[in-house]
């Protein structure tokens, strides 16, 4: 009796329902990374071998990015971390956005006629928000983590130390940059060789670098905020006619956000919430194209219809987004299907919609950097991040003895209602300057998921950086594989200026002179633009496959493909 006591509680523990869904919860195969920068890519994967989840890879690629692709991202930028943590579901986006330093006010980059000053919002430390990301490592790796923080940041250490080669991508952006580097000594002094732009293969040491790298390591994000490095930080900064005090550092806080969540079809998106305008656009669009037959239409039709959805969504960012701890976002009107139906009803089928004739933003008188990395590990925790430091080398200005490459998200910010930033993206009074206040980014991490398969995706490109992940994810509905979704032709519209942009080769002449008849004015661009990073795990199959853009020299990459022994 007593065996048989036995065996029922065994039977029960069994076929318990927690131990039966533990059992038949599927798991991802291999973990995988896809980053810009193949030695960013073998950075997380090491950590991974070294027993690390999805999100201390994440440190270890967010920190080795910052050392080897310094056109895109770095300590001195920010970011957004959207994180699924597998084994209870929950989603967060962690924001590490920068913040306006305490002495910005909204009219500091306008002359005595109140017109913008150019460049003085783009080059050198006035133009450099109060950076995010050594505050989000920290975050990482105590919340979420299983790794010691500088377990996770000792191949970036180990990078800075020893060096990367240039490539022919980071001689272009660079060149791009030459002269705004050349008024830094310092940055001069890292990136350039003799003062002029560095040879391919020309290798890269930043030292400065790794003594920050390693006071984080030791001290967390009081190694960065705080002490000696805070006082080089701050003292540098203002001696070259910055505005940076310590109390800026001291207040800098990462903030947890909830991500904005839609459906397209049979598929949840779950995608970037305020400050970035990502998610709320990407709803806008994906609910009114909804209500098309998009996979029946043909080709000029579909782009026509897209190409109104996407006009709506930025108009809709340049009037309500901005720093929610600001101003109050209308963010249940704007993602509500009901708002997109009527925002459908304005589009005629076979005409565009001239933006002058779209209630418009007060006043209006009128980028190809950041970086993206995917993540996901055995367990299924994913992380998708998308970082920035805004144009190429952002502010292109190094303190001295830092090695920290400062941003330029200032410009960010609507320097006047209606007037253009960089990118021409446009705002209004919701994005104006203001002390502690968090700029309008178009960041735009996102995952997809329907009933067997889950994409992690996103991609750098300034203002197009939405539509690209919207034509990403209509590759992802069509049931089309991760590189079919990052090397997609692109197009893109983005309410001003009034035109529909793509890329060479896009689209076939027949095409161009019916979207023209429907009205589009169109400007075919001179470069190819974007970097987007996927990873799909499909559980029908049992797979984990992972995608670079063939535009950059990522990696994208497997622990099934890529082993430690891979790694010396």
């Amino acid at each position: 009796m007593h065996t048989l006591k036995l065996l029922l509680s065994a039977a029960l523990i069994f076929f318990s329902p927690l131990s039966v869904a533990e059992i038949s919860a599927p798991k991802p195969p291999a973990a995988a990374v896809a980053s810009a920068h193949p030695l960013a890519t073998d950075a997380g994967i090491e950590i991974i071998h070294q027993g690390g989840n999805a999100f201390d890879a994440a440190i270890a690629v967010t920190a080795a990015l910052a050392v080897v692709e310094p056109a895109g991202s770095g300590l001195g930028g920010g970011g957004f971390w959207l994180l699924h943590r597998e084994s209870d579901g929950f989603q967060t986006m962690l924001d590490g956005r920068e913040r306006a330093p305490l002495a910005a006010h909204r009219d500091m980059y306008l002359d005595e006629k109140g017109e913008v000053v150019p460049k003085l919002s783009i080059d050198g430390p006035l133009a450099a928000g109060i950076p995010g990301v050594p505050a989000a490592l920290e975050h990482l790796a105590n919340q979420y983590g299983q790794l010691p923080l500088r377990q996770s940041l000792a191949p970036a250490i180990r990078l800075a130390r020893d060096g990367f080669a240039v490539d022919a991508r980071y001689r272009r952006l660079a060149g791009f940059r030459l002269k705004a580097l050349q008024k830094s000594p310092a940055a001069t002094a890292i990136f350039l060789d003799q003062n002029e732009l560095p040879t391919t293969g020309f290798v890269i040491k930043q030292p400065d670098l790794a003594n920050t790298l390693e006071a984080i390591a030791q001290n967390g994000a009081a190694g960065f905020y705080s002490g000696p490095v805070a006082e080089m930080l701050v003292n540098r900064t203002r001696t070259a006619g910055g505005i940076w005090t310590r109390e800026d550092l001291m207040q800098y806080k990462v903030v947890e956000r909830a991500p904005i969540k839609t459906r397209y079809r049979d598929i949840e998106v779950t995608s970037a919430a305020p400050p970035s305008s990502g998610g709320i656009a990407l709803a806008t669009m994906f609910q009114i194209l909804e209500h098309y037959p998009l996979d029946q239409l043909d080709k000029a039709t579909r782009i026509h219809l897209i190409a109104e959805a996407m006009r709506r969504a930025y108009r809709d960012r340049a009037e309500y987004l901005g720093d929610p701890d600001f101003v109050s976002v209308p963010l249940k009107r704007l993602t509500h299907p009901f708002y997109a139906a009527g925002l459908a009803s304005t589009i005629h089928p076979a005409k565009a919609t001239p933006s002058d004739q779209l209630p418009g933003i007060a006043d209006n008188r009128l980028g190809s950097d950041t970086t993206h990395f995917s993540i996901i590990d055995r367990d299924g925790n994913r992380v998708a991040a998308t970082l920035s430091i805004n144009f190429p080398f952002g502010s292109a200005f190094v303190p001295a003895g830092t090695g920290v490459l400062l941003n330029d998200e200032m410009d960010d910010f609507s320097s006047r209602p209606g007037a253009p930033n960089i990118y021409g993206l446009v705002g209004n009074s919701a994005n104006a300057i203001a002390p502690g206040k968090r700029p309008l980014s178009s960041m735009s991490p996102t995952f997809l998921e329907d009933q067997q398969r889950v994409a992690i995706l996103g991609t750098p490109g300034g203002s197009r950086i939405i539509t690209m992940v919207l034509l990403g994810a209509l590759e992802f509905a069509a049931n089309k594989p991760p590189q079919a979704w990052v090397s997609a032709p692109r197009f893109h519209h983005q309410y001003l200026p009034d035109r529909l942009s793509f890329e060479p080769d896009t689209f076939s002449e027949e095409t161009i002179s019916a979207l023209a008849t429907m009205g589009h004015p169109l400007k075919e661009g001179s470069r190819q633009y974007g970097n987007m990073q996927a990873i799909l795990w499909d559980r029908s199959q049992n797979s984990v496959i992972a995608a670079s853009d063939p535009r950059g020299n990522g990696l994208a990459s497997t622990t099934e493909n890529r082993d430690a022994s891979q790694l010396d």
